[in-house]
């Protein structure tokens, strides 16, 4: 192992997460009104419609399994599934989803380039961030080829337990990776990457779409209505007021009522 492999999986990973995390925060304390997803939707749906839920479908079922797959001990899912018959399954599952994710993002990174209207509204952080996330699927497509060369589950199970020392903050991930192919190291960095951006970009509405979990948890509203004490129909348009017969209509203000003088005080 050399010192950029030591850098890029001993150190970097904790650099891109105390970035994600803190700068997060500090986001969220100081800037609260870039808090927000920027929906080009107004400007022209098109082909938004499908690219946006492709890539989040995608996306979020890749997020989940990545999560769980990699963060999950062997141990524990030892008894009801094999490595091999693990890998199977994420190579299956990962392919499907990463092409859905795959054609949304590459649906939504031509929308951005090649609409007028879209690319004189968009930022550098949102091309740099569709192209980022286009490279990362590519990868992660690349890797199932390669994954198809040992259906053992070896390779996974060390890529799984090189994550799980380092979020238990654990040495000797680093030696775990000896031997990985490239695409494997290359998907990884960029993965990371992209939680060192995180802070930066229009990516930080992803917290406030698992924050929205709570609100289904959140207290009963009390809900009074605003027409108590008001006389029927005040708020019916004038058409449906001169339909009704006389003796059912709201009465007017009497005109000497509201050329009434006002009285004020003299001074003393």
């Amino acid at each position: 192992m050399t010192w950029i492999d030591t850098f890029l999986f001993g150190y970097y990973p904790y650099i891109c997460l105390s970035v994600f995390l803190i700068g997060s925060l500090i986001r969220f304390d100081r800037d609260q009104y870039t808090w927000k997803s920027d929906s080009s939707q107004l400007l022209r749906t098109g082909s938004l419609r499908w690219g946006s839920n492709l890539f989040h479908l995608g996306v979020l079922f890749l997020f989940a399994g990545h999560s769980v797959g990699m963060l999950t001990p062997h141990f524990l899912y030892e008894p009801f599934i094999s490595a091999g018959n693990k890998q199977l399954v994420a190579m299956v599952s990962g392919g499907l989803f990463g092409l859905l994710g795959f054609a949304g993002v590459s649906l939504l990174l031509h929308r951005r380039l090649f609409d007028e209207r879209i690319r004189a509204t968009s930022k550098t952080s949102d091309i740099a961030l569709l192209v980022l996330l286009w490279l990362q699927f590519a990868l992660g497509l690349a890797t199932i080829p390669l994954s198809a060369q040992h259906l053992d589950g070896g390779m996974m199970i060390r890529l799984a337990e090189w994550a799980q020392r380092i979020v238990t903050f654990r040495d000797g991930g680093v030696e775990l990776l000896a031997g990985a192919s490239w695409v494997f190291k290359a998907h990884m960095v960029l993965g990371m990457s992209i939680f060192l951006i995180f802070p930066f970009t229009r990516l930080v509405h992803v917290w406030s779409g698992f924050a929205s979990v709570t609100y289904a948890f959140r207290p009963y509203q009390m809900v009074r209505s605003r027409r108590l004490n008001l006389p029927a129909g005040h708020l019916a348009p004038q058409r449906q007021l001169a339909s009704r017969p006389a003796a059912t209509r709201p009465a007017p203000a009497r005109a000497a009522d509201a050329a009434q003088p006002v009285h004020r005080p003299r001074n003393a």
